[in-house]
């Protein structure tokens, strides 16, 4: 049964180390997190069906397991136990970040602020990284080589988490994906929304974050939007989408030639969204944005520090926001984008295989 300790709706009552001194940690910098069962007044249980683990996550593990190209899918499912089994939530430790789940609501405490009913399908709209979350069949179902991963377990959410429940007319695993980047374009659309009719580069545009926040960006009045990508593969996929105005090939890393490419594709921009989940793409990000402009990052990858450093050491004149993820009416705005723009739903049912 539960300890006498008071629950908190963020979850403190949940943390099971603290820091030096005795200061309380958040569950999201908790080192490690009570699972147990037994739930706290205001607590739900979910069922777990499906993780989908975030991009940066999920890419790190495959190249620290790849040999030779190959990932080593057995490798990567070891880790995600061993980062779960040990710490009660799924952290990478290397990037920080999680990723959200699906699943069947179990049981609900009678002080529930979240207007879940046992039955309810649900996917969490809060990162795994604060979720307390226990797995009970080894992840037998996944071959470690997907970002989502068939899994049966148990999940708890607090006061203060998040939860939508699964839309009958979408495949979960396709909400699941949607749901995992629902911040993006929903913060995208406020930041252009912001402007006169603006030009608007999305670097990382045939992704899914990428590809939601250019039809938000379009919704929103944007004059011009220009995608970024790093390939041909991916520029065929994007122009054949019809979600940019201009698509252009270019290394996010390589500051001179994102800036160069967005400026030939009508630059600079007045809003710049960051959705690639690789690091040291501050530098280009800024460059390729106007004075006065609005840079967007959406990407675990992202450095405060060569963010805010680069943009005074280049003199740049611009607004930088960090996407938390979580806006008012996220979830159903971007399911909305994703049934109203039939090439954002080409790109994420392209990526799910």
């Amino acid at each position: 049964m539960p300890t006498p300790r008071a629950s908190d709706p963020t979850g403190l009552h949940r943390v099971l180390d603290e820091l030096p001194g005795g200061a309380a940690r958040l569950p999201q910098a908790a080192e490690r997190l009570d699972t147990r069962r037994e739930l706290w007044p205001d607590e739900v249980r979910v069922r777990v069906e499906r993780l989908n683990l975030d991009a940066a996550s999920y890419r790190q593990l495959e190249r620290k397991h790849s040999i030779d190209g190959t990932a080593d899918g057995d490798a990567i499912r070891a880790e995600v136990l061993e980062i779960v089994g040990r710490r009660g939530k799924m952290q990478n430790p290397e990037t920080g970040s999680g990723g959200m789940l699906v699943g069947t609501v179990e049981e609900v405490g009678p002080d529930s602020p979240l207007g879940l009913a046992p039955g309810d399908r649900v996917a969490t709209l809060v990162s795994l990284t604060l979720t307390p979350l226990v797995i009970e069949d080894g992840l037998a179902r996944w071959d470690g080589l997907g970002e989502q991963v068939p899994c049966d377990g148990y999940a708890v959410l607090f006061g203060r988490s998040i939860a939508a429940v699964l839309p009958d007319d979408l495949a979960p695993e396709l909400s699941l994906s949607v749901m995992d980047v629902c911040g993006a374009p929903a913060l995208t659309a406020r930041v252009v929304d912001s402007y006169d009719a603006p030009v608007v580069a999305v670097v990382g545009g045939a992704g899914k974050s990428g590809s939601l926040s250019l039809a938000a960006a379009r919704r929103a009045g944007a004059r011009r939007t220009i995608g970024v990508v790093p390939h041909a593969a991916e520029a065929e996929l994007l122009r054949g989408a019809g979600l940019a105005d201009e698509v252009v090939i270019a290394d996010a890393r390589d500051p001179i030639a994102l800036r160069d490419a967005v400026a030939a594709a009508g630059g600079p921009a007045d809003v710049t969204v960051v959705c690639v989940d690789v690091p040291g793409c501050e530098g280009g990000a800024i460059l390729a944005t106007a004075d006065r402009g609005t840079v967007v990052f959406f990407s675990m990858a992202t450095s405060f520090s060569a963010a805010a450093l680069g943009a005074e050491g280049l003199a740049a004149d611009v607004t930088m926001v960090i996407g938390n993820g979580y806006a008012p009416g996220h979830a159903a705005y971007a399911l909305e984008l994703l049934r109203e723009t039939p090439g954002v739903r080409e790109l994420f049912e392209r990526r799910m295989g």
